[in-house]
């Protein structure tokens, strides 16, 4: 079977349709679904006015609290049933607490990285 040529002299390339709403319904999939970025900081006196602090590791949470951990040094892994246990294992050494802290959640999403930025 052979293709019948265009009786249209000028073939005219269609142009892409515009997905600005699916565009938009895939950026609010992806906020809907984003897991919670966290840091793990520990403190040095905490409650004194000379106290320190330093971040120890990074984290996600999903919704359901599953949790993903991993040290700033890239070395230690962990996947725990919830944010507050990542803090018992960063709270072991005297005078050393641990404490979650959660960055803004964003409320844009875009699809292109320069945009996201």
């Amino acid at each position: 079977m052979t293709a019948a040529p265009s009786p249209n002299p000028r073939p005219v390339t269609p142009r892409p349709l515009a997905h600005v709403p699916f565009d938009q319904e895939l950026c609010g999939l992806v906020l809907d679904t984003a897991p919670r970025l966290f840091a793990v900081v520990q403190v040095y006196g905490d409650g004194l006015e000379d106290a320190d602090g330093w971040v120890v590791a990074w984290g996600l949470a999903d919704d359901d609290g599953l949790t993903h951990v991993i040290g700033i040094d890239g070395r230690m892994r962990m996947t725990l049933a919830s944010p507050e246990h990542a803090v018992r294992h960063f709270a072991v050494r005297p005078g050393i607490t641990a404490r979650l802290v959660w960055p803004a959640r964003p409320g844009a999403a875009a699809l292109d990285r320069a945009e996201a930025a």
